[in-house]
């Protein structure tokens, strides 16, 4: 018997290494004559970088940017064996580097992922995937594209303020700088997010909250939006607010796409691609994925299903396991033969999270599950 394990990540407990290898623990211990293979996985926001860096000839790459407030910090991005770099925004310009006094979406900027984008291309990179999702930042992207040359100046031929607030003072955009080595990349934009640039819908009204925007500064944020994807049309003329994914990431979306061609898609399927997870999947017997929390909502896009989108096309069995199951759980039968939260219906979370029980239920879980799956058949 062979098994697959592509397991994201428990987050705030384990990796999807970590919990992949618990579960090829129980798996052992339930017999130790299974054929068991462990793949990292993620879905392009947290973790991806740590997915990616198990493939065969990945690299760690450091660099030394700009945080989402100016200061230096060291980021960590992975250059695959075919050179292709893989970027986590959040790494830079993620809404935990902050303390919760800090947030204030007119005074952050992504810069620093725009510097990233430059380290890797600098280093031989030709091919990017950048994860998007954690943001802190509402500055359409317009720091990310400073750092690579793009110039963005007031009514006087000054650059405009750091942050979303400087667009308030916009009045021209420069491009003629803009880093020249970007038009031979591929970017791939690991994104599962679909609001558009503006409005009620977009990037502001609906995320800029959560990152310490009160309602008189959302208005705001969505006025320096607009103005600024209009002075954009203006120079790029298929540069489109609307488009779906151009508000993720406070704007960002819309700065890839516009400005330096790059192409949204979902984030699950990108990964699994990359990390040739249908190679890996056609041969098995036995699919196992899972990840912290599955509830209705892991139809929209998360790692799980796009292992089981995979597993299902080669007719196996496949095992979800979780943290916990949340409403909307037993809607996912289509996708998962048998679905198990590994703690139980009543649990205590912060005992939960911990680590070394995490990886005890996991094991306990899993033993389980092939015991029943033994007998059924």
């Amino acid at each position: 018997m062979k098994v697959v394990v592509a397991i994201d990540s428990f987050k705030g407990c384990l990796s999807s290494y970590e919990a992949g290898m618990a579960i090829k623990e129980g798996i052992l211990e339930y017999d130790s004559q299974i054929d068991t293979y462990v793949y990292p996985v993620a879905d392009g926001g947290e973790g991806t970088v740590e997915a990616l860096l198990s493939l065969k000839g990945a690299k760690n790459v450091k660099a030394r940017v700009k945080d989402l407030l100016g200061r230096d910090i060291t980021c960590t991005y992975a250059v695959l064996e075919d050179k292709t770099a893989v970027i986590e925004m959040s790494s830079a310009a993620g809404l935990p580097l902050l303390k919760k006094e800090e947030r204030n979406p007119e005074s952050t900027s992504t810069y620093g992922v725009g510097q990233l984008i430059k380290h890797a291309i600098e280093g031989g990179s030709r091919e990017l995937i950048i994860g998007i999702g954690g943001s802190g930042t509402n500055d359409g992207g317009t720091g990310m594209l400073t750092a690579l040359g793009v110039k963005f100046l007031d009514k006087s031929g000054k650059d405009i303020p750091w942050g979303a607030g400087g667009l308030s003072q916009l009045e021209k955009i420069d491009i003629s700088g803009i880093y020249p080595k970007i038009k031979e990349c591929k970017i791939s934009v690991a994104c599962d997010v679909k609001n558009p640039l503006c409005g009620k819908d977009g990037a502001s009204y609906v995320y800029g909250p959560q990152k310490g925007a009160d309602p008189q500064m959302v208005q705001r944020l969505d006025s320096y939006l607009y103005a600024f994807g209009t002075k954009t049309r203006e120079i790029i003329k298929d540069a489109d607010i609307n488009k779906e994914g151009a508000g993720a990431a406070g704007g960002l979306g819309f700065g890839l796409m516009a400005y330096l061609g790059a192409e949204l898609k979902a984030g699950a399927p990108l990964v699994l691609d990359k990390v040739g997870a249908e190679e890996k999947i056609k041969d098995c017997d036995l699919v196992i994925t899972g990840e912290g929390r599955l509830d209705g909502q892991s139809k929209n896009g998360k790692t799980p299903v796009g292992v089981s989108n995979i597993a299902k096309k080669y007719n196996k069995y496949v095992i979800a396991l979780a943290g916990s199951l949340g409403d909307g759980a037993d809607t996912l039968s289509p996708f998962f033969d048998k679905c198990y939260g590994i703690n139980g219906q009543v649990f205590d979370l912060n005992e939960a999270m911990k680590p070394e029980n995490a990886r005890k239920n996991l094991k306990k879980t899993i033993k389980e599950a092939l015991s029943i799956l033994r007998k059924e058949d």
